[in-house]
This record gives structure tokens, sequence and C-alpha cells, in this order.
């Protein structure tokens, strides 16, 4: 009697489940080993006076709608929690606190999502009760929001 399965290769591609790194998410790894490669060549001094420029520069990168959110919330947090020192993470712009991100901003773009976000790290001072929230969707900010995320920034900047 002949075996009717099929080898896992015979199968389309359509049928296979993706299990592995997106391009996306391999993009983003690279890109942060090399911003801690570049980290390492620094002096201390040169890296904030960079930083700030590289998160600038990449944020001028992305496409128009992510591009005025993100402009958008680093002057927020750049007003409400001046001590947070703006860094790339994985490619986007972070706000970090001794060198630790503290909260950070995701391009829909970058890991092709129908939203950016605004996400925030364990070291963020959110903790509310037993549960509470450590990323937001952004499509757009009106000024409610904007107070809203300024309120969330100087919160988790403590």
């Amino acid at each position: 009697m002949k075996s009717t399965q099929t080898s896992a290769e015979s199968t389309s591609a359509a049928d296979k489940e993706h299990d592995g790194f997106t391009d996306e998410e391999r993009g983003a790894m690279k890109a942060r080993a090399q911003e801690l490669r570049t980290a390492a060549r620094r002096g201390p001094r040169a890296a904030k006076a960079d930083a700030e420029g590289e998160v600038l520069a990449k944020i001028a990168e992305m496409p128009e709608a992510d591009r005025v959110l993100a402009e958008r919330v680093h002057r927020i947090v750049r007003a409400t929690a001046p001590d947070l020192a703006p860094k790339l993470w994985y490619a986007m712009p972070a706000y970090a606190r001794n060198g630790k991100v503290v909260c950070f901003f995701q391009s829909a773009q970058k890991f092709k999502t129908r939203y950016a976000t605004l996400g925030f790290s364990d070291l963020a001072d959110l903790d509310e009760g037993a549960m509470w929230p450590t990323s937001y969707a952004l499509t757009g900010l009106t000024a409610a929001d904007e107070a809203r995320i300024g309120a969330l920034i100087g919160k988790a900047a403590g």
C-alpha cells in the first residue's frame, strides 16, 4: 500500500506558516547590533551629541504619516522629560535614562503594521495596580492625545 503522506518540501509556500523572523525583524536586529558597535566606538560625550542627531535623521527618513507622529512625540518627550536622552533603539527613536530605554516610537511602515506605536519599557513608572498598558497605537494626534502622551511620558520618566 502506498503512503499518501506528502513531504514538507512538496507543500506550497502559501500553505507554510512562517515561524522565523520576518525580514523587518532581522533588519531591526541588525540595526541594533550596528547601534551597539557604533556606541562602543564613541566616547560618552560624543554619544550624547550624536544620538539626538541620529534620532532626528531617522525620523526624517520615515514616510510622511509616521514622520509627523514621530516628530510630535519627539517634541513632547523633549519638553516633558528633558532628562530622557534620545537614542536609536532597533533603528527607532527611543528615550533613555542612564542609557536604558524608558519609551520608544515604532513606525508603522517599519514592521508593515496599520498603526505606529508609542511603547514603554519596564523601567517606565506606569504601574497601576496589577495591570496597565505598555504600548499605545497612534494613527493621529489631537491636542488631547498630545496632553495624554505628555502625562504618560511625565509619569514614565518619574
